[in-house]
C-alpha cells in the first residue's frame, strides 16, 4: 500500500486567530509581536502586511518602517494555544497517527484511509473545512508519500490551499525548485551549495554523494534522499516534554534588581504552573539572561531533591540571578527560567521538611483560584509590580515576543 502523508499548516496562525476575535482585522495589513516603538520581533504577519516585504523575527521597527500602516498587536499566547489544541483535536478525528510540529501544523498518516472518505484528497478537503468551519481558520495542505515533499507542497499550496504530489512524481514536482525549499537549508547550507553550482533541488540530487558528505557529513546522505524525494521517516506521535521554560525581552535593557526578580517570580509562576499541570516535578532549574551586547549565557543548578513549587523554583532562580549579576556590570536584555530533568510525581514526601509542604498546599490553593479566576487574581507583592509594565488580563501579563512561543 502507498504511503499517504499530509502536512496541514494554518496560515498566518497568530494573526488568523486575532482576526477571528476582531473581525475588523481581516483583510489589512496585521502584525503580532508587540509596538513597533517597543523592542521585539515580528511573530507574525498577515498577507497583507507580508506584500510590503513584512516577515517572522523582523525587528518591529523595521516593519513599522516598511508599512507603517500596520496594526501592530502584542499577541496573547492562551488564545493561540487553546486554538492549537482545538486545531489537533480535529487532526485526531481524521487519523489516531498524528505529529504535532509546534502550534500551528501537523503530519497526518492518511494511508488506507480512502475507503472512508472516498479519496485522500477529499479526506483533506474535509478537514480544511472543518478547520473552517469550527475555527474560522485557514488552512493548507500537502498531501505526498513522504513528509519532505508534503511539507514542501504544503508550502506551494499556501494561502488556504491544497495540492497533492501523485505517488512517483515526487522527483519531477522538487526538480525546478531552488534549493533553498528544502527542508533544513539554512543560509548557510545554500551559500555552501551555491559554492557547489547548486541553485535547485534538481542539481542537489544529482550532486555526487560523497561531495554532500565531504561538506555536510552524515547530514550530506539525508540532503542527497530528500533532494531525490525519497524520506522513510515515520510520523510520530509527539513525546512528553523534557523542559518547560518562560522567558521575556524588556523594552528597555536594565541593571534594575528589583524588575529582574519580580519578572523572574513572574515567570517561574508561570513553569511552576505547567509544571504541575503536566504533573511533574523537576531536579534542575536553569537561568538564562542575554545582555544589552546580545551575549547569551545560561546558569543551572541541580535541587537536592525534585520540586513543583514556585517558591522552589524562584529560590534557585534568584539565587543563580544574584550570583552573575554580582559578577557582571552589563544591562540585561532578555531574562528567562525554565526546569529541567522532570520526574513524575508521587515520590515519598520529605518529612524532615514541613516548609516544603505547606508550599505545595499552598501551590495547589492558588493553583484552583487561578483556574477560575484568571493568573493574576491572585499575586505576590513582588510580581504586582509588573502590571505598570506589562499590559495585564484575566490570563496574565503580556510579555514580549518569546513568550508567545512558550
Amino acid at each position: 500500500m502507498t504511503r499517504r502523508i499530509m502536512h496541514i499548516d494554518l496560515d498566518a496562525f497568530f494573526v488568523s486567530v486575532e482576526q477571528v476575535l476582531h473581525p475588523d482585522l481581516k483583510g489589512k495589513p496585521v502584525v503580532v509581536g508587540g509596538k513597533p516603538d517597543r523592542r521585539g520581533v515580528v511573530a507574525a504577519a498577515s498577507y497583507e502586511a507580508r506584500a510590503f516585504g513584512l516577515h517572522s523575527a523582523m525587528p518591529l521597527a523595521t516593519a513599522s518602517r516598511l508599512c507603517p500602516q500596520a496594526i501592530f498587536i502584542e499577541g496573547n499566547f492562551a488564545r493561540y494555544h487553546d486554538a492549537s489544541q482545538k486545531f489537533m483535536a480535529i487532526l485526531a478525528d481524521f487519523s489516531p497517527y498524528l505529529e504535532p510540529l509546534g502550534l500551528d501544523e501537523a503530519y497526518l498518516d492518511a494511508t488506507g484511509f480512502e475507503s472512508i472518505h472516498g479519496s485522500i484528497r477529499q479526506m483533506a478537503v474535509k478537514i480544511r473545512k472543518r478547520v473552517r468551519d469550527e475555527l474560522g481558520l485557514c488552512a493548507s495542505i500537502g498531501i505526498a508519500d513522504n513528509k519532505t515533499v508534503a511539507k514542501i507542497a504544503s508550502d506551494r499550496a499556501k494561502p488556504d490551499g491544497l495540492l497533492e504530489v501523485p505517488p512517483g512524481k515526487e522527483r519531477s514536482f522538487l526538480s525546478p525548485l531552488p534549493v533553498a525549499k528544502l527542508p533544513g537549508i539554512g543560509q548557510k547550507s545554500e551559500r555552501t551549495l551555491q559554492g557547489l553550482g547548486v541553485n535547485t533541488i534538481e542539481q542537489l540530487a544529482g550532486l555526487p554523494l560523497e561531495i554532500l558528505k565531504s561538506h555536510f557529513g552524515a547530514a550530506g546522505e539525508l540532503l542527497h534522499d530528500h533532494a531525490r524525494g525519497i524520506d522513510h521517516r515515520k510520523i510520530e506521535p509527539p513525546g512528553e516534554a523534557k523542559s518547560i521554560s518562560r522567558e521575556t525581552t524588556f523594552g528597555r535593557d536594565t541593571r534594575d534588581l528589583t524588575l529582574l526578580e519580580a519578572t523572574l517570580r513572574y515567570l517561574g509562576e508561570r513553569v511552576g504552573g505547567d509544571l504541575r499541570r503536566k504533573s511533574k516535578l523537576a531536579r534542575c532549574v536553569t537561568l538564562k539572561l542575554r545582555y544589552a551586547d546580545f551575549t547569551t549565557i545560561t546558569r543551572q543548578q541541580t535541587l537536592g531533591q525534585a520540586r513543583d513549587t514556585d517558591q522552589a523554583i524562584f529560590d534557585h532562580g534568584l539565587k543563580l540571578l544574584k550570583k552573575e549579576l554580582s559578577q557582571e556590570k552589563r544591562a540585561v536584555r532578555l531574562i528567562g527560567i525554565g526546569v529541567s530533568n522532570l520526574a513524575e510525581v508521587g515520590r515519598q514526601l520529605d518529612m524532615l521538611d514541613p516548609s516544603a509542604r505547606r508550599q505545595e498546599k499552598l501551590n495547589t490553593a492558588i493553583d484552583r483560584i487561578r483556574k477560575k479566576y484568571g493568573f493574576t487574581s491572585i499575586q505576590t507583592g513582588r510580581t504586582l509590580r509588573l502590571k505598570d509594565i506589562f499590559p495585564p488580563d484575566n490570563d496574565g501579563y503580556t510579555l514580549q515576543t518569546p513568550s508567545l512561543s512558550r
